[in-house]
């Protein structure tokens, strides 16, 4: 199936102004790490010789992939230092390019659309080829992940139950379903091909009725929890999904698009073992073990470095 490069919502969440007035806060709310050294994230210059400086964005899922990869770094002998809760991409990629940033998590569909909205997205691969075509050419991506934080039509416990469905079903296994049930979702998921539109004709799906909601966050949450929706548009990594017990429905036809977590890297900051270390970090992480860590770090409240760290040694990197 081929897409155009957008996506539903940004994956950074705050934009402009308001994310540098917001970044100090941010970190508090987010639950800045320990694993800090830099008290001003938007300092610029470039890194010192012989420091790989990790750079995140201002929401808690990037500061934990963050400490993730700095973690996955200093294991391999690396200096790290971190510059958390930067703010937007847009000010995330200048200090990357300028070279006060040398490791950045991002997520290949988003940061193709923010570099070429009319790219088109065919598979992961294809998404990465044309994301490195794109690119500063001071820039790479390294391996992506399996892990994707994107849109995804979700179910509560109760439907899941009354219709069978379960964590290895399909967006195709709601088909009979879908007249019964109605679909919440942002306004824009109404008419959007990454909507309504494409679940009717990429998967056959029509709805009994749709509610105009918000982009996934807590309108949308409590709609679904109290069955006011039976459906939504839910993000793949959100904790609500372990909290309310929602079920994900796969999506084999890649309607929603790619958002594989991937490292963004400055090709002369990072030696070899540094590349080897983070490539290792893609292959074993994946969209559940994501959500498990990031339901530990925002319901269950642990510093986001303690849960790196501990990741990273269950899986042999730490």
């Amino acid at each position: 199936m081929t897409l155009t490069a957008k996506s539903s919502r940004s994956r950074t969440r705050l934009h402009g102004a308001t994310a540098v007035a917001l970044a100090a806060a941010a970190a508090l709310l987010t639950g800045c790490s320990s694993g800090d050294t830099s008290d001003n994230p938007l300092d610029g210059g470039k890194a010192e010789a012989g420091t790989v400086v990790v750079g995140s964005n201002n929401f808690a899922e990037s500061t934990l992939l963050a400490d993730i990869y700095g973690e996955a770094l200093r294991a391999k002998g690396l200096k790290v230092s971190y510059k958390h809760n930067i703010g937007s991409r847009e000010t995330t990629y200048g200090l990357m390019k300028n070279g006060s940033v040398t490791v950045l998590p991002e997520y290949n569909g988003s940061l193709l659309a923010y570099l070429d909205a009319k790219a088109e997205q065919t598979s992961a691969d294809a998404v990465n080829e044309a994301v490195k075509a794109k690119l500063d050419k001071q820039l790479t991506l390294l391996e992506s992940s399996p892990a994707e934080d994107k849109d995804s039509v979700s179910v509560n416990a109760a439907t899941a139950k009354k219709y069978g469905l379960t964590a290895e079903s399909t967006l195709a296994d709601l088909k009979e379903a879908a007249p019964e049930l109605v679909i919440g979702g942002s306004p824009e998921f109404q008419t959007r091909q990454q909507g309504l539109k494409g679940l009717e004709s990429v998967y056959g799906l029509k709805f009994k009725n749709f509610k105009a909601l918000d982009a996934g966050g807590p309108l949308t949450q409590a709609a679904l929890a109290q069955n006011e929706v039976q459906a939504a548009d839910v993000f793949t990594t959100d904790p609500a999904i372990v909290k309310e017990k929602f079920v994900v429905l796969k999506d084999p036809e890649n309607l929603f698009g790619f958002a594989n977590v991937t490292p963004l890297v400055r090709k002369d900051g990072l030696p070899q073992e540094g590349v080897e270390a983070l490539n290792a970090v893609s292959a074993k992480l994946d969209t559940k073990t994501l959500l498990d860590l990031d339901a530990q770090v925002q319901l269950e409240k642990k510093d986001p470095l303690d849960v790196a760290k501990a990741w990273l040694k269950s899986a042999g990197l730490g």
